[in-house]
């Protein structure tokens, strides 16, 4: 009977279940629905990002993927019926727009007397798998990381079987739309290169990568964030290929326990998407008047005056990537110096990150906020200047963003305004100033 691999968060034709399942099934029809809803959130870099993936996988598929425009719901029980389908296959999805879609398409295709079948998902363990001993979920790193290490399980390798694929033009299929231009090169959009880059990664920076990851101006960390939200990769490819007891490999498994500690976070209260995890920082005072929007586009422009941070939101509108060290530099300057909400820089994250993944991106921002798990209580503050001496000693990091401050001595570039270095903005605030202002409100809040 003829089946539906739908495609998502899993655009690789090997070593994906879900495909595996589907193709198993006899005659499968691999679908993409481009979802309106996605395309309305989604930056220039980050379309151009997807639309290269959906070339790459079609060409994989030997022409045989279907792209289809509009709402899901409506999309894959209309070509469920059109081709016959008896199960659509899927990669489960358990952020909470996704596991709304789904629900509404797994009603409209039981209706019709089909089904929607979930094998396997973007995570090494899915969400929901990872409890205390009672059955209730983790809200600290930790513990959550002792419990999820063990639930690990091997990778199933596979290839895509491209004799029980439907044969190009079958079905109707949408075109692929044109990649945005951009001014800037984004990664090349394919497995093949996510795989080189892995490869790259583990030769030459995989050892001295507990060391290194901080540093924004040397190319230390993997950089596979895209192609892990996009599926281009999978998480268990990569923990194949770490060992046990070295310093470097466990740490770089530790940051992808990040990644689905968070997954795990959003799947047991998805309200934190946009409100805080700790509801008692819903009454700290926050800034939203006009001079709060000027700041804030200020900010988003990276025009500042502070040098690492202007650095930051640059690399991100030029590339689609920031730092994760410079992420929570720029996130605490916007909560801490500037007063603002947390879910202010959480929007214009997500709209410019081609790695945007809401569960990541908004825990991230709620981490450094101290409104959402463990680690950073409100009251750390990231010094802007010491940030930057500590990572970016050489100042090599913000010249390559910031050309205003090119030719500023590295003994001033770290500071506010580059120390008065002609040509460079002045700070729009005084960190020593708001830090004093920031401690004040949260003792307002917490009496502490």
């Amino acid at each position: 009977m003829t089946s539906i691999m739908w495609f998502r968060r899993d655009l690789r034709g090997h070593d994906n279940e879900a495909l595996a399942a589907a193709s198993a099934d006899g005659p499968c029809v691999p679908l993409f629905v481009l979802d309106p809803t996605f395309l309305e959130r989604s930056g220039p870099a980050r379309l151009s990002f997807l639309f290269g993936a959906l070339e790459s996988l079609n060409e994989t598929l030997g022409g045989a993927l279907v792209l289809r425009m509009g709402d899901p719901v409506e999309v894959v029980p209309a070509l469920a019926r059109e081709v016959e389908a008896g199960t659509v296959y899927v990669a489960k999805d358990f952020a909470p727009y996704g596991r709304r879609r789904d629900m509404a398409v797994a009603a409209a295709l039981k209706a019709a007397g089909s089904r929607l079948r979930g094998v396997g998902s973007p995570y090494a363990v899915e969400p929901g798998s990872v409890t205390k001993d009672d059955g209730k979920p983790y809200a600290v790193f930790t513990p959550f990381h002792k419990r999820w290490a063990p639930l690990l399980t091997p990778l199933e390798e596979s290839d895509p079987v491209h004799s029980l694929l439907i044969a190009p033009g079958t079905v109707r299929s949408d075109v692929i739309p044109a990649r945005p231009d951009l001014a800037a090169v984004l990664p090349e959009p394919t497995e093949r290169a996510a795989h080189e880059r892995w490869e790259w990664f583990c030769d030459n920076a995989l050892t001295g990568y507990y060391d290194n990851r901080n540093a924004p101006a040397v190319d230390g960390t993997s950089k596979l964030s895209m192609y892990l939200r996009f599926g281009l990769l999978h998480p268990k490819q990569l923990l194949a290929d770490l060992v046990s007891g070295s310093k470097d490999h466990d740490h770089f498994r530790s940051e992808l326990c990040w990644r689905e500690f968070y997954a795990d976070v959003l799947f047991h209260q998805p309200n934190t998407m946009w409100e805080n995890l700790q509801q008692k920082m819903n009454k700290i005072s926050l800034d939203t008047g006009k001079q709060a929007q000027d700041r804030f586009e200020k900010w988003c422009a990276g025009e500042t005056g502070y040098p690492i941070v202007d650095a930051g939101m640059r690399q991100l509108l030029h590339t689609g990537w920031m730092h994760n060290r410079v992420r929570m530099i720029t996130a605490s300057f916007l909560v801490k110096d500037l007063h603002l909400p947390w879910q202010w820089g959480a929007r214009h994250f997500m709209h410019h990150l081609v790695d945007g993944d809401i569960a990541s991106n908004n825990h991230g921002w709620q981490w450094s906020a101290g409104t959402g798990t463990d680690a950073a209580p409100y009251f750390r503050i990231f010094n802007p200047q010491s940030q930057s001496e500590k990572f970016d000693p050489e100042g090599n990091y913000i010249r390559e963003f910031v050309p205003e401050l090119v030719q500023c001595p590295t003994k001033q570039i770290h500071q506010a305004g580059a120390g008065g270095f002609a040509g460079y903005a002045a700070p729009i605030v005084d960190h020593a100033a708001e830090r004093e202002e920031s401690l004040a409100r949260y003792k307002a809040v917490s009496g502490k």
